[in-house]
């Protein structure tokens, strides 16, 4: 089959041939039809994540079962043992083998998935434009969930704030929109990005200079140290600050460091109930982002296209 491997962090991605994955007991085999591109993945790349090589990268999955058809892959596969697993969030255990980062994902014609719960039913949910629902979607979908008790507790005085209006920014834009009746700020650098989060419906969009708090919740989806002393400096007391991005921003944290009786949280990816509810939600409810596809050959090319910033949307490789 044909696949796309990493071989060494920092050198760009080869494809290759290679046998069809071999499935175990209780496995389970998914011919890939799309994989999305993520910034984890060029996190990947860059070695952020130690991943033992050679890899096959990719984690935003659609495929078809022979048994189940059309399918969206969950990637962060726990141990399925402790008690975070037991729980239901496996995307926090810490033994999970994560596909795309650890383990061989979706950058192949065929993937190999080691349990059936992974596997959820697409329906008839366009399989190529839905891929980045696994993760870009998925992630938005957790964190924005989190913050709904709060909002709805203040009623029609509510206000949200998204910082960072790229591919996840714009779905919780939706989410907030679609799961609660707060008002919706975004803040971003990019006067492109502001316009297209009021497009979607986000009543202000702003630069990050000109925000006007209070906010009674704050989803932070670049999580860079600016970005962080913002969701401090805007959040109200009793409010609450969901941090999602990757960029390593760290704040203090303690009585008069922040306002009283905010809440601060990380949101990781989602669980394997909430995908299947998401898959649920984008039948119900269409999202509305656009999305760049490319053949498996070029998947070095769309990850300098989305390093760059080049990329129109957000970009799927397609096999």
């Amino acid at each position: 089959m044909k696949a796309v491997e990493l071989r060494a962090f920092g050198e760009p991605l080869v494809v290759v041939d290679r046998p069809a994955p071999t499935i175990g007991d209780g496995e389970h085999l998914v011919d890939v039809t799309a994989c999305g591109v993520c910034h984890s993945d060029l996190h990947v790349v860059d070695g952020q994540w130690n991943s033992p090589l050679p890899l096959v990268p990719g984690h935003e999955v659609t495929g078809v079962h022979a048994e189940l058809g059309p399918v969206m892959v969950y990637a962060p596969w726990g141990c399925r043992s402790c008690w975070t697993c037991e729980t239901g969030h496996e995307m926090v255990c810490p033994d999970a083998i994560e596909a795309g980062l650890i383990s061989d994902g979706g950058y192949a014609e065929q993937m190999r998935v080691p349990h059936r719960e992974y596997l959820q039913p697409l329906g008839d949910l366009d399989p190529v434009r839905s891929a980045p629902l696994a993760c870009a979607g998925l992630t938005a979908f957790r964190a924005t969930r989190q913050t709904v008790e709060t909002l709805r507790r203040r009623g029609p005085a509510a206000r949200a704030l998204v910082i960072g209006a790229g591919g996840l920014g714009q779905f919780g834009v939706q989410f907030l929109r679609l799961l609660t009746d707060a008002e919706v700020t975004v803040a971003d650098l990019s006067a492109d990005k502001r316009a297209r989060s009021v497009e979607l419906g986000a009543e202000h969009a702003v630069a990050p200079d000109e925000l006007d708090g209070p906010f009674d919740a704050i989803i932070d989806f670049v999580g860079a140290q600016p970005t962080l002393e913002a969701a401090v400096a805007h959040v109200n007391r009793r409010g609450m600050v969901v941090a999602v991005g990757l960029y390593g921003g760290r704040v203090p944290f303690g009585i008069g460091a922040v306002p009283h009786e905010a809440r601060f949280t990380s949101s990781v990816w989602g669980t394997v109930a909430e995908l299947g509810e998401l898959i649920g939600f984008a039948h119900d409810h269409p999202l509305d982002f656009t999305v760049e596809t490319a053949p498996l050959d070029e998947a070095e090319a769309a990850h300098q296209r989305l390093r760059s910033g080049e990329a129109s949307g957000r970009m799927v490789l397609t096999t």
